[in-house]
């Protein structure tokens, strides 16, 4: 009888505590409601509005969206909720609330917020936890998951190695180039076979971006040719590209990203580190030697590893940088010289044009002439070829921005989407390059039509971002750049025609990190008889 009491105070106790901390939670919670709305309405912010979903916690946009990933449609996706929305409102809407995964997200292609989050109102602005959390597994820092002092420090690390004299070393790219070409031989009639070129130029990337790196290809184009000296190159490119995806699907479950976790991704990425970890091991031995090697098979050429150990000898750090420029550098090239193949071989009118400018500029194939930095940048037709397949096939076609602190964006509020909008601390903002590129308003009406001429003459700011914008400008963009078109210019003083192998396929997305074309762009070209 004694413990009864004790019991029975229990019995009211325990629910009487919990009852209590529902109580403070829910004032707490209805206090900071009230503060971020009196706080919104003395900024005069309006409310966004909200696209639709089926359920109070974002699922269906959550399922809507893995969906269109696994229909290789996810961009389009963008496109045609911008449209549901402008449909809606009967105005165009770019910019609106998103619930998904139980978290109220923003997303816009205007291009006023955009330059408002990557340049006016920068501080504002950051990463943000989400994407160090779901990169985590692969990479701890680096210049494109860290915010503040931590990414002003990897940036200050990379940015001195891509300078002009760096990325002008178009003898390296020739010869990657060259074991690429050995992969589309052609036959007594002048035509090659049907060519995957664009599991070509991954490999071309990245046999040139490990080069560029770590002072050796992995050769991975001659593994494919059979002349590889051993697999674990062609093992590491496989795990390269499901790191890749494993990644990109982790952002997608925004703060679910920890189930994405399987055997498959550690495995891969174990097989990265392991083989970055035996290019940095080398690194830091050559930097503690105090004379130059005198092996004759020693590279002679620039090698950002190397540099890197001039700054830093923590294995990890170099590793993780290395694998932030590996990542960025190498899928995005691949991709834009993917889009430019399934291009011209789909407009014949513009292939001539841009061939007959190369060859003008540069010579034919076997006596080219003054092909560097300086030369691919006057060619006009060739710069304004690439800018178009970038608008409208951007290789990011999506980014995103957390606020650092309470803040606004200065446009898509209210009725007329015209007064700022408030976000609060944590708050994340999509937004579409894809989109804001493809813009009728923009654009004009042929905004959806390739037309390389619509840049003659042109000025763009923020409606164009294929290397995003601000202080967080890609780096490696003039790199990016240079070596997509060098290689085009040697494809097209090589091969005088390119045809489509599947010329009514519907193009779809490949989407991870960066976004190529989902189905491999397969073609024929004939190669030039001068």
């Amino acid at each position: 009888m004694s413990d009864a009491p004790a019991t029975l105070m229990e019995t009211w106790l325990i629910p009487g505590l919990l009852a209590a901390i529902i109580s403070v939670r829910l004032l707490c919670s209805f206090y900071a409601a009230w503060r971020h709305a009196h706080k919104a309405g003395g900024l005069n912010c309006q409310k966004a509005p909200l696209y639709p979903t089926r359920d109070p916690f974002g699922l269906f946009t959550l399922f809507e969206a893995l969906r269109a990933d696994r229909e290789k449609v996810l961009p389009e996706l963008s496109q045609k909720r911008v449209d549901l929305m402008s449909k809606r409102h009967n105005r165009y809407v770019s910019t609106f609330r998103v619930l998904q995964a139980g978290r109220e997200n923003f997303f816009t292609a205007d291009p006023k917020n955009i330059q408002a989050m990557l340049a006016t109102q920068f501080n504002d602005f950051g990463i943000g936890d989400m994407r160090r959390n779901a990169a985590a597994t692969m990479i701890h820092r680096g210049i494109f998951i860290s915010d503040g002092p931590d990414w002003s420090h990897s940036r200050s690390l990379l940015r001195p190695q891509f300078t002009r004299t760096q990325i002008n070393n178009l003898q390296l790219e020739e010869r990657h180039i060259q074991n690429a070409f050995r992969a589309m031989p052609t036959q007594p009639n002048g035509w090659t076979s049907n060519v995957d070129i664009q599991s070509i130029f991954f490999r071309l990337t990245l046999d040139s971006a490990t080069e560029f790196l770590f002072g050796k290809s992995c050769h991975s184009q001659l593994t494919a040719l059979g002349e590889g000296r051993a697999k674990v190159e062609d093992s590491f490119l496989t795990s390269f590209d499901r790191c890749s995806w494993y990644l990109a699907a982790r952002l997608r479950f925004e703060r679910l990203y920890w189930l994405v976790n399987n055997p498959e991704f550690q495995k891969s990425v174990r097989v990265v580190h392991d083989l970055v970890d035996g290019y940095v091991h080398s690194a830091l031995q050559r930097a503690q030697q105090t004379e130059k090697p005198t092996d004759p098979e020693s590279p002679s050429h620039y090698i950002l590893l190397d540099a890197l150990t001039e700054t830093t000898r923590d294995p990890i750090e170099l590793r993780d940088q290395c694998l932030n420029v590996l990542l960025a550098g190498r899928d995005t090239t691949a991709s834009l010289l993917s889009w430019s193949v399934l291009i011209l071989a789909r407009h014949p009118q513009i292939f001539r044009r841009l061939r007959k400018e190369i060859i003008d500029h540069f010579g034919t194939y076997d006596e080219p002439r003054d092909i560097n930095f300086s030369s691919l940048k006057s060619c006009r037709y060739l710069q304004h070829f690439i800018n178009e397949t970038l608008r409208l096939h951007p290789v990011v076609p999506f980014n995103r921005r957390c606020a650092n602190k309470d803040t606004t964006l200065p446009t898509g509020g209210g009725k007329d989407g015209n007064s700022p909008i408030y976000l609060q601390k944590g708050q994340q903002v999509l937004f579409s390059s894809y989109v804001l590129q493809r813009r009728k308003d923009i654009w004009g009406e042929d905004a959806e039509e390739f037309n390389p001429e619509r840049w003659f003459g042109r000025k763009v700011l923020w409606e164009h971002i294929p290397f995003s914008g601000g202080p967080r400008t890609c780096i490696g963009q003039q790199f990016a750049l240079v070596n997509a078109s060098y290689t085009l210019v040697r494809l097209l003083q090589r091969f005088d025609s390119i045809e489509d192998v599947y010329p009514d396929r519907q193009i779809r997305y490949g989407v991870t990190l960066t976004s190529c074309p989902a189905d491999r762009v397969t073609v024929r070209m004939h190669e030039a008889e001068i």
